[in-house]
């Protein structure tokens, strides 16, 4: 049988391949831009009509809200399982059907071929078939594959949107192992919204950032602002041969790649290619990545392992945080108890990129906040993090932490040396409080100065 004839047996319609759903099965429903949507759809008319009850969805970073999110009392038919919260997740934690998976993003393939549930069944968007038999998974191959690896069935939804990211390894599945096909009825790409403007504290952290960073360094980027700041200032310096290796692909290395900043010339391994897990952006952004030799799309156990990021001399890494208290423990990820993301990958750059040879990492976030529940100015560095609140990098990991009034590094830093910092960088207005409460801590010596 050739791969034509194959693909037109296995091909069906998302209401047919969701008729195979039983009560009480996993599905994993694969992410961001990879995400499913025709099948998720169907499924949502059939679960309260046939009553299908202890689904079990996992999901991560979507980019548009589910049809089975809105199904009337989706408690009653369902739970979801999400590795790293998007807007929409958090919107939908209140209804009590969503709950967070914490994880190193690292560890996932493993944590989903050794340590979980087998999913049932897999829906997983993917480019066309090539002449070879094989569908691609565009952007997000992140885990894509171990997915594959551990599915009883899998179902591919065909969009011919996505773009084909390139790579060497995990990035494509062969129709042989496909047990059906669905094509997408109204194909769309779903793509970021565009990036609220920098303020001029995301340019004044970023300005201080930029200026640490050498010719020929390797780059990774976080989501968030102050990260896309860094990348339009670099747009517009005078630095050459950057190289990227990066969990999360943006659209601050295509502006530098087409300007000729980026050329991965001088990268230690993987010279030559922007190294990436996943990518998120706009459709300028898929556009630069389909079918571009330049770009290898890798799986996330290889892209964030800790021994492959410090293999890179000059390693660059550069995040966002939520808040940090004057020990060092850094809250990447929530609000308290409320999650707000995840902890992703930055826990493994901030290591990596310290054990790189010249290497550096960076946590950065604005000295305050407006309180959105009490509508008052709040410091983001504290004495403690807050109850219940996520420490996504240990206080004997972070290295250098930026706010609009300075740049403090922690590495070999007492817990007196450590307040002191902290307390430098942080607002005016809270500098006297955290000062008490330093002292009332014992982290606070009669020789520090700010």
């Amino acid at each position: 049988m050739n791969y034509t004839e194959e693909y037109a047996q296995k091909l069906t319609t998302a209401e047919k391949a969701v008729q195979a759903i039983h009560s009480g099965d996993w599905i994993d429903y694969g992410f961001n831009a990879g995400a499913t949507h025709d099948l998720d759809a169907a499924l949502a008319k059939r679960i309260p009509i046939d009553d299908l009850r202890d689904l079990k969805i996992r999901t991560n970073i979507l980019m548009e809200t589910p049809a089975v999110y809105q199904i009337p009392d989706a408690k009653k038919y369902l739970s979801v399982y999400c590795w790293f919260y998007s807007a929409i997740d958090r919107k939908y934690t209140k209804y009590g059907f969503l709950t967070n998976v914490p994880e190193r993003y690292s560890e996932m393939p493993r944590y989903i071929r050794e340590e979980q549930e087998p999913a049932d069944y897999a829906f997983l968007q993917v480019t066309p078939m090539d002449k070879h038999g094989y569908f691609n998974f565009g952007p997000s191959g992140a885990t894509q594959m171990a997915v594959c690896d551990s599915a009883k069935h899998i179902v591919v939804e065909v969009n011919p949107k996505l773009p084909r990211c390139l790579g060497g390894f995990q990035n494509d599945i062969h129709i042989s192992r496909v047990n059906a096909i669905v094509e997408m009825q109204n194909p769309h790409l779903r793509c970021m919204p565009e990036p609220r403007p920098a303020t001029e504290v995301d340019k004044t952290v970023a300005r201080q950032i930029v200026a640490q960073i050498p010719n020929g360094a390797c780059l990774q980027l976080g989501i968030g602002a102050m990260p896309n700041t860094v990348g339009t200032l670099l747009a517009d310096s005078d630095l050459k041969d950057l190289g990227v290796h990066t969990e999360m692909y943006v659209d601050a290395y295509v502006d530098l790649a087409e300007r000729g900043i980026i050329t991965c010339n001088k990268k230690t391994l993987n010279p030559g290619r922007q190294v990436f897990a996943f990518a998120s952006g706009s459709q300028r952004m898929y556009d630069y990545l389909d079918d571009n030799p330049a770009c290898m799309a890798a799986p996330v156990d290889y892209v964030n392992d800790v021994r492959i990021i410090a293999q890179h001399d000059n390693m660059i890494s550069i995040n966002n945080i939520v808040n940090i208290d004057l020990y060092g423990q850094v809250n990447g990820e929530s609000s308290g108890i409320h999650q707000l993301s995840g902890a992703g990958g930055q826990l493994d750059y901030v290591m990596g990129a310290y054990l790189s040879k010249g290497g550096k990492s960076f946590l950065c976030c604005s000295s305050t906040f407006k309180d959105k529940k009490t509508g008052k100015v709040a410091s983001r560095i504290l004495p403690v993090l807050p109850k219940g609140s996520a420490v996504t990098d240990t206080r004997t990991n972070v290295q250098y932490v930026v706010t609009e009034y300075g740049m403090v590094n922690l590495k070999g830093a007492s817990l007196w040396e450590r307040s002191e910092k902290l307390i430098s960088i942080a607002h005016p207005d809270f500098r006297e409080q955290l000062i008490k409460a330093a002292e009332e801590q014992g982290i606070w010596h009669q020789s520090n100065k700010i």
